[in-house]
């Protein structure tokens, strides 16, 4: 086995990934060889590559085995690179008969999950850790900028791209936190050593990993268990785990109703959201959220009941909500005129599309409502489907892309038209599937149809992403 102190480059496998390139670029910034592979590039890989870190795809493993690649370097590992003193870090989501994987396993280099060298991190730090099956990411974003900027400091693994920093890690080698987004996938987070922990929720997903609610839920009591200091819980999930076998403190939180923490006096003013943080001695008057959606109040209670914990001021957590930036692909508003507004939202859960959905109600409710989803995961689609046809059905209209697959492989049956629905606006006459490259002069034709203001909402995990920027553009040029 490969000892730490032996290793010299890291090799991520999947390092395109939000949660991989940011380990990436951490031991990059440590000083060791970093190297990857991934199916495609993207917007990150290209940034990773101008970072100095040599990635290869799927194109440059066509018509030569990769056994012959890797001799002649244009893999950069195998004889380019000591199988001794190299890591191989994997995602899940590399399938298991990938040729650079095979290639490696054959070969006896020492591969592990990204959980588990994330939780060598969190061993040697004290880990601040945000649990739950949605608002993770935004929660533990606000949590690492409420930090950053106090006199505690601290690393962070973020499972998005904080709008404030341009970047998913931030490193400070004098600090002894990390924040770090804990993944219930494949039981990621388990592999952690959380000193404190939000659990933002335990709404059941992930059923082609867990089978049942009822064995999600134990995913989060076997977590929880893992926390040493204190666990602050949204006010209404329970853990089943008796307390007596908790080491941490059980702290609860709301932005709807009192708890240990909660957020009390919320206003509308102009277009901002303004609250009272209130926890045990402490209230922190009319302090404005800095990306006012809703939603963002509660996000903003926990990240601040955790900061606080850990010893950051009144001031500190106040600046800390108010200068917040946002996520990138949490709630993005991209265009915004008279005739229209265009969000971008990575939600993918039909609780998580729920939350999105009613935010552009509440804020544009005079609006003609599109939606635009491109399901994610047969098993997600199949297993939720109700839920789903429920949620988008508040649309005026709704435009669905083909299932991205992700990991999974087709299942009979299982397509996006099973989420067509009858809707509240135009009747089903204007709901449809779409190929992702016909989407962007659909969406356009659609928007200069309608009379009046419009509101667009693209949702989804997969690569809609990519088309993002063409959405924008031309919606920026309507008349």
């Amino acid at each position: 086995m490969l000892e730490e102190q032996d290793i010299q480059t890291y090799y991520f496998l999947g390092i395109g990934g939000i949660g991989m390139s940011a380990l990436a670029r951490y031991f990059k910034q440590l000083g060791y060889d970093v190297r990857g592979y991934d199916r495609t590039p993207s917007p990150l890989t290209r940034e990773l590559e101008a970072e100095g870190i040599e990635i290869v795809y799927d194109n440059q493993l066509t018509g030569e085995s990769v056994n012959r690649q890797f001799r002649t370097g244009a893999v950069k590992i195998g004889e380019s690179v000591n199988r001794q003193n190299t890591l191989v870090v994997r995602t899940p989501a590399v399938p298991e008969d990938q040729e650079i994987y095979t290639y490696l396993r054959e070969h006896n280099y020492t591969i592990l999950k990204r959980s588990e060298v994330l939780g060598l991190v969190t061993r040697q730090k004290k880990a601040l850790c945000v649990a739950g099956t949605h608002g993770k990411t935004t929660t533990s974003t606000i949590l690492a900028h409420i930090m950053a900027g106090s006199h505690l400091g601290t690393n962070a693994f973020l499972g998005g791209i904080s709008n404030n920093y341009r970047s998913n890690l931030l490193v400070n080698t004098n600090s002894p936190f990390v924040v770090v987004e804990a993944d219930e996938y494949d039981r990621s987070f388990h592999h952690l050593h959380p000193y404190m922990s939000v659990i933002t929720s335990i709404d059941p997903d992930h059923l082609d990993i867990y089978g049942t609610a009822e064995e999600y839920q134990k995913g989060f009591d076997i977590y929880a268990g893992l926390v040493q200091e204190a666990i602050v819980i949204k006010k209404g999930f329970t853990l089943n785990s008796k307390l007596s076998t908790l080491n941490a403190k059980l702290y609860t939180y709301s932005a709807e109703e009192q708890a240990d923490f909660y957020a009390d006096c919320i206003t509308v003013q102009d277009g901002e959201i303004y609250f009272d943080f209130v926890g045990p001695d402490i209230r922190i008057p009319q302090i404005r959220l800095g990306v006012p959606v809703w939603v963002n109040i509660e996000n903003s209670v926990a990240a601040m009941a955790i900061a606080w914990l850990n010893g950051a001021t009144a001031d500190e957590c106040r600046q800390g909500v108010e200068s917040f930036a946002g996520v990138y692909r949490r709630f993005n508003i991209h265009v915004k005129t008279d005739k229209v507004v265009y969000v971008d939202d990575y939600a993918h859960h039909p609780t998580e599309l729920n939350a999105s959905i009613q935010s552009i109600r509440k804020i544009y409710p005079q609006h003609h409502f599109i939606v635009v989803f491109q399901p994610h995961l047969y098993t997600r689609t199949r297993d939720f489907a109700t839920d789903f046809k429920r949620v988008l059905g508040q649309a005026d209209e709704l435009i669905l892309l083909p299932i991205y697959p992700a990991r999974e492989l087709p299942i009979p049956g299982v397509t996006s038209e099973m989420l067509l629905t009858v809707n509240r606006g135009t009747g089903e006459s204007h709901n449809v599937v779409v190929e992702k490259s016909e989407l962007v002069d659909y969406i356009a034709k659609r928007v200069q149809e309608i009379d009046g203001p419009v509101a667009v909402l693209s949702l989804g995990a997969g690569d809609i992403d990519r088309i993002v920027p063409q959405i924008a553009e031309r919606l920026e040029s309507r008349d």
